[in-house]
């Protein structure tokens, strides 16, 4: 596992909530050159006196060079966080009555998965739309996705690539179904009072 060495001072914004580490406040990465090399490798991240502070994904090729997963160190990154953090995600979301609203499932930091983004459309019945926006999560892919699953009833999970932030985590760009079916170009989306045709894949509003 990767150690990453915080400069003295800089663990502050840490400490107090900030779940951000950029390239400036890293001291040192210790570890094994591929772990070093590979979008979201778990790290342990302590203190310039070697104190635990975090564990947190760590990827060199992003600007933000970490993202925290957890600040305790009885708390390890593992398939049960996965499975953990996304049923609490998802229960804590209140469903729409309307099945053409696109609801926010997963906001990334916010429900302990950074740069990970889920909409669900449709019900059990439709799709579940991803964005993998962080190497942290795109390591725990497979995982996510059967949790998604299992906490929805939904059976089909598209993937949805931003190829700016894909290619800025040195991440590829490779939109599709990770479960089920794709869903279809078109469909109708609750916005407030009106019915928008959208492409729930990539979010494109078609002109009236």
């Amino acid at each position: 596992m990767l150690i990453i060495t915080i400069k003295q001072g800089k663990e502050k914004s840490l400490l107090s909530g900030d779940p951000w580490i950029y390239p400036s406040a890293i001291e040192k990465v210790d570890g094994k050159p591929q772990e070093r090399n590979r979008p979201g490798a778990t790290a342990i991240v302590q203190s310039s006196a070697r104190q635990f502070l975090a564990r947190a994904a760590y990827n060199a090729k992003s600007q933000i060079a970490a993202r925290v997963w957890t600040l305790r160190e009885d708390e390890p990154v593992d398939h049960a966080m996965m499975k953990r953090r996304v049923q609490a995600a998802v229960a804590g979301k209140a469903r729409a009555a309307d099945p053409q609203a696109l609801v926010p499932l997963v906001d990334g930091e916010k429900d302990g998965l950074p740069g990970l983004v889920v909409h669900a459309y449709g019900g059990t019945a439709g799709y579940l739309v991803c964005q993998f926006n962080a190497g942290g999560v795109e390591s725990w892919k497979v995982p996510i996705v059967q949790a998604l699953l299992a906490a929805t009833g939904c059976a089909n999970v598209y993937e949805r690539c931003d190829p700016l932030v894909r290619k800025g985590e040195g991440l590829l760009v490779k939109p599709g179904a990770l479960a089920g079916d794709e869903p279809p170009q078109r469909l109708m989306v609750r916005d407030g009072s009106r019915l928008l045709p959208m492409d729930i894949r990539t979010g494109f509003v078609y002109p009236k």
